[in-house]
């Protein structure tokens, strides 16, 4: 699957994947920071953002997504910056064909099976009827029951769009996201460690990376490195965009 993407600047090419629920537009901001020094690959998955739809999607399948897509731009070789399940993408990418990714940059995610966080989003979600919905007021009001968070309410809603026909539809493929959320808490599919340079980069307040996951990750990524932005959650590089473009630029130049 040759996926949708937001080309920009120029110099070495660094791929940017979001997150689940997100699409090219969460990792803009880094995109801008970043386009002096290198050519930005920003990329929306399978099932998310203005990319194909599928009815599955894994790891494998996402990660092969990518690098059909740079064959496509004639890009045999980049670094790879993925946030959350982005992320994993990275990792998979790392892993299944080492060759290509010179530098890996992993944004507040493991290498390990997560612990299911999204249902109550998922569920809410479901629970609104895009054919009657009216605004995004109404969209907000029946996400409340399920989302405390403002900031996440107004995430998700970012993907409310409007058809041709004036009826709102979702950027994400919600049905294949419900249908295959246990293959996205899923771990990377390792056949051997990816020995290139590798940043974990932790949001200081985030549960994401923990120190028991150190082991796995030398395993899997024996020249890993991290580093902490205090003051952050898992939303670090929205958070303190400043700090995280810097840590990503200095690890690339070096």
């Amino acid at each position: 699957m040759i996926l949708h993407t937001d080309i920009t600047g120029q110099g070495r090419p660094l791929v940017l994947i979001h997150g689940l629920f997100g699409s090219y537009e969460n990792l803009g901001v880094i995109a801008r920071a970043l386009q002096q020094d290198f050519q930005l690959i920003n990329v929306d998955l399978r099932n998310h953002g203005r990319s194909p739809r599928a009815d599955s999607m894994d790891y494998p399948q996402m990660a092969a997504d990518v690098f059909e897509t740079l064959d496509s731009l004639q890009i045999t070789q980049c670094a790879v910056l993925g946030h959350s399940m982005g992320g994993k993408v990275a990792m998979q990418m790392a892993l299944s064909e080492p060759a290509r990714v010179n530098k890996l940059l992993l944004a507040d995610i493991s290498p390990v099976v997560n612990e299911p966080r999204h249902q109550r989003i998922l569920q809410g979600l479901a629970a609104i009827d895009l054919t009657s919905l009216k605004d995004r007021k109404q969209a907000d009001l029946l996400l409340q029951p399920f989302v405390d968070e403002l900031g996440v309410r107004q995430f998700l809603l970012k993907n409310l769009y409007k058809d041709p026909t004036d009826q709102f539809q979702w950027r994400f493929n919600l049905t294949a996201l419900i249908d295959n959320y246990q293959q996205l808490l899923a771990a990377p599919t390792v056949t051997e460690p990816y020995t290139g340079d590798t940043l974990f980069i932790k949001g200081g307040n985030s549960d994401y990376i923990q120190a028991a996951h150190q082991p796995l990750i030398l395993k899997l990524f024996p020249n890993a490195s991290a580093k902490i932005i205090q003051g952050t959650g898992h939303w670090l590089h929205a958070e303190k965009p400043a700090a995280f473009s810097k840590i990503v630029s200095d690890f690339l130049l070096r």
